[in-house]
Protein backbone atom coordinates (compact mmCIF):
# COMPACT_ATOMS: atom_id res chain seq x y z
CA UNK A 1 0.00 0.00 0.00
CA UNK A 2 2.99 2.29 0.37
CA UNK A 3 3.28 2.31 -3.44
CA UNK A 4 0.32 4.68 -3.73
CA UNK A 5 1.42 6.93 -0.89
CA UNK A 6 4.80 7.68 -2.43
CA UNK A 7 4.63 11.05 -4.20
CA UNK A 8 6.98 10.04 -7.05
CA UNK A 9 4.88 6.98 -7.89
CA UNK A 10 1.71 9.09 -8.06
CA UNK A 11 3.41 11.52 -10.46
CA UNK A 12 4.53 8.62 -12.68
CA UNK A 13 1.02 7.15 -12.70
CA UNK A 14 -0.41 10.54 -13.67
CA UNK A 15 2.11 10.87 -16.51
CA UNK A 16 1.21 7.41 -17.84
CA UNK A 17 -2.52 8.17 -17.74
CA UNK A 18 -2.15 11.54 -19.43
CA UNK A 19 0.13 10.23 -22.19
CA UNK A 20 -2.25 7.33 -22.82
CA UNK A 21 -5.17 9.73 -23.14
CA UNK A 22 -3.20 11.90 -25.58
CA UNK A 23 -2.39 8.86 -27.72
CA UNK A 24 -6.07 7.90 -27.87
CA UNK A 25 -7.30 11.43 -28.55
CA UNK A 26 -7.15 11.30 -32.41
CA UNK A 27 -9.22 8.11 -32.46
CA UNK A 28 -11.76 9.46 -29.99
CA UNK A 29 -11.95 12.80 -31.81
CA UNK A 30 -13.07 11.24 -35.09
CA UNK A 31 -15.46 8.91 -33.31
CA UNK A 32 -13.46 5.76 -34.03
CA UNK A 33 -14.88 5.70 -37.53
CA UNK A 34 -11.58 5.03 -39.25
CA UNK A 35 -11.57 8.00 -41.62
CA UNK A 36 -8.38 9.19 -43.29
CA UNK A 37 -7.08 12.67 -44.01
CA UNK A 38 -6.37 13.98 -47.51
CA UNK A 39 -2.63 13.34 -47.01
CA UNK A 40 -3.24 9.77 -45.83
CA UNK A 41 -5.60 9.20 -48.77
CA UNK A 42 -2.94 10.40 -51.20
CA UNK A 43 -0.42 7.96 -49.75
CA UNK A 44 -2.96 5.15 -49.89
CA UNK A 45 -3.71 5.89 -53.56
CA UNK A 46 -0.08 6.29 -54.63
CA UNK A 47 1.62 3.59 -52.58
CA UNK A 48 -1.08 0.95 -52.13
CA UNK A 49 -3.18 1.37 -55.31
CA UNK A 50 -6.34 2.10 -53.37
CA UNK A 51 -9.54 2.13 -55.42
CA UNK A 52 -11.34 5.46 -54.99
CA UNK A 53 -15.13 5.35 -55.27
CA UNK A 54 -16.99 8.65 -55.46
CA UNK A 55 -20.55 8.25 -54.14
CA UNK A 56 -21.91 11.65 -55.18
CA UNK A 57 -24.38 12.38 -57.96
CA UNK A 58 -23.21 12.44 -61.58
CA UNK A 59 -23.53 16.25 -61.66
CA UNK A 60 -21.36 16.70 -58.57
CA UNK A 61 -18.84 14.18 -59.90
CA UNK A 62 -18.58 16.13 -63.19
CA UNK A 63 -18.00 19.40 -61.29
CA UNK A 64 -14.83 17.99 -59.74
CA UNK A 65 -13.56 14.72 -58.29
CA UNK A 66 -10.36 13.09 -57.06
CA UNK A 67 -8.03 12.25 -59.96
CA UNK A 68 -8.24 8.48 -59.51
CA UNK A 69 -11.94 8.34 -58.58
CA UNK A 70 -14.53 6.09 -60.15
CA UNK A 71 -18.14 7.21 -60.03
CA UNK A 72 -20.73 5.00 -58.34
CA UNK A 73 -23.79 6.60 -56.80
CA UNK A 74 -24.68 5.63 -53.25
CA UNK A 75 -27.93 3.92 -54.27
CA UNK A 76 -26.09 1.54 -56.64
CA UNK A 77 -23.23 0.79 -54.27
CA UNK A 78 -24.30 -2.56 -52.90
CA UNK A 79 -25.18 -4.03 -56.30
CA UNK A 80 -22.19 -2.75 -58.28
CA UNK A 81 -19.23 -2.42 -55.92
CA UNK A 82 -17.86 -5.80 -57.06
CA UNK A 83 -17.58 -4.48 -60.63
CA UNK A 84 -15.34 -1.62 -59.55
CA UNK A 85 -13.01 -3.52 -57.26
CA UNK A 86 -11.86 -6.89 -58.58
CA UNK A 87 -9.45 -7.74 -55.76
CA UNK A 88 -11.16 -7.63 -52.36
CA UNK A 89 -7.82 -7.29 -50.57
CA UNK A 90 -7.07 -3.91 -52.24
CA UNK A 91 -7.87 -0.89 -50.08
CA UNK A 92 -11.10 0.94 -50.96
CA UNK A 93 -11.46 4.67 -50.33
CA UNK A 94 -15.02 6.00 -50.24
CA UNK A 95 -15.57 9.67 -51.05
CA UNK A 96 -18.62 11.93 -50.92
CA UNK A 97 -19.03 15.69 -50.52
CA UNK A 98 -18.63 15.92 -46.72
CA UNK A 99 -17.81 12.39 -45.52
CA UNK A 100 -21.22 11.67 -43.97
CA UNK A 101 -22.58 9.49 -46.77
CA UNK A 102 -19.29 7.63 -47.09
CA UNK A 103 -19.44 6.59 -43.44
CA UNK A 104 -22.89 5.11 -44.08
CA UNK A 105 -21.57 3.26 -47.13
CA UNK A 106 -18.52 1.91 -45.31
CA UNK A 107 -20.54 -0.82 -43.58
CA UNK A 108 -22.13 -1.92 -46.89
CA UNK A 109 -18.76 -2.31 -48.56
CA UNK A 110 -17.29 -4.19 -45.60
CA UNK A 111 -20.30 -6.50 -45.59
CA UNK A 112 -19.67 -7.18 -49.29
CA UNK A 113 -16.40 -8.82 -48.24
CA UNK A 114 -13.82 -6.11 -48.75
CA UNK A 115 -10.98 -6.33 -46.25
CA UNK A 116 -9.91 -2.70 -46.02
CA UNK A 117 -12.45 0.11 -46.43
CA UNK A 118 -11.62 3.73 -45.61
CA UNK A 119 -13.51 7.02 -45.74
CA UNK A 120 -12.04 10.38 -46.72
CA UNK A 121 -12.69 12.56 -43.66
CA UNK A 122 -14.52 15.70 -44.74
CA UNK A 123 -15.02 14.35 -48.27
CA UNK A 124 -14.24 16.34 -51.40
CA UNK A 125 -14.66 19.56 -49.40
CA UNK A 126 -11.72 18.66 -47.15
CA UNK A 127 -9.73 17.40 -50.15
CA UNK A 128 -10.04 20.80 -51.86
CA UNK A 129 -9.36 22.72 -48.64
CA UNK A 130 -6.11 20.77 -48.33
CA UNK A 131 -5.11 22.10 -51.76
CA UNK A 132 -5.30 18.72 -53.46
CA UNK A 133 -6.08 18.51 -57.17
CA UNK A 134 -9.50 17.70 -58.59
CA UNK A 135 -10.37 16.58 -62.09
CA UNK A 136 -13.11 18.53 -63.78
CA UNK A 137 -14.42 17.56 -67.22
CA UNK A 138 -11.15 15.87 -68.18
CA UNK A 139 -8.90 18.71 -66.94
CA UNK A 140 -6.92 18.89 -63.73
CA UNK A 141 -7.57 21.82 -61.39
Amino acid sequence: MTFFTNYINLVLIAIVLISGALLLWPTLKRGGRGGVSAAEATQMINRRNAVVIDLRSADDFAKGHLPAARHLEFGELQAKVGQFVKNKSNPVLLVCQTGQQSHKAQRLVKDAGFAEVHVLDGGVNAWQQAGMPVVKQGASK
